[in-house]
């Protein structure tokens, strides 16, 4: 399957998905909708946990993003995101990371990001380990976290829930650090 870049220097470029069952490619309407929601990006760093076809970064840098760590585990999508960073051009500002984001995010507890797009496959949310994750934002840092469309939001511990928006079958949920008290 293929998608397109929504907006920005890249809109309207293709990418492939990668031929599996474990990725759930974020559709164009929720990632435009993403996207509309964040407003200006430019200069921003991006960290993408759970990249699956590379997406949300190849989205996040042709709306101007400073850089974009792309982070996943599975081989055949591995592949994928290679070949996309090469036919896109992108290989100076996006970066492939080939493991278990948990496992990453222990080894660079120190690295720091303005944007955390976390979009985890819906059979395995690993709640746990978005909550690893919010070390990893910047102060006044947003992490966005694609979940079934169902049921509550999910409770992230260090972070609040700044906004929530529903897409019926997939909703996005954006927290940011609690504020010291």
């Amino acid at each position: 399957m293929r998608l397109r870049i929504i907006a920005g220097a890249l809109g309207g470029r293709l990418f492939d998905t990668p031929d599996t069952t474990t990725t759930h490619p974020m559709g164009d309407r929720i990632r435009g909708s993403l996207f509309n929601i964040l407003g200006n990006i430019a200069e921003k760093t991006v960290l993408d946990p759970f990249a699956g076809s590379g997406a949300l970064g190849f989205e996040a840098v042709s709306r101007g993003a400073k850089s974009v760590i792309l982070i996943d585990r599975d081989k055949r999508a591995q592949k994928t995101i290679e070949q996309n960073i090469e036919n896109l051009g992108l290989s100076e500002q996006i970066k492939l990371v080939k493991t278990n984001c948990s496992v990453w995010s222990e080894k660079n507890i120190n690295q720091k990001f303005d944007l955390i797009l976390a979009d985890p496959p819906y059979n395995d949310e690993q709640l746990s380990t978005i909550s690893k994750l919010v070390r990893h934002l910047k102060p006044k840092g947003l992490m966005v976290l694609s979940y079934p469309g169902r049921g509550l939001v999910p409770t992230v511990n260090g972070v609040v829930v700044v906004d929530n928006r529903n897409y019926g079958d997939a909703a996005l949920a954006f927290y940011q650090q609690r504020p010291s008290q």
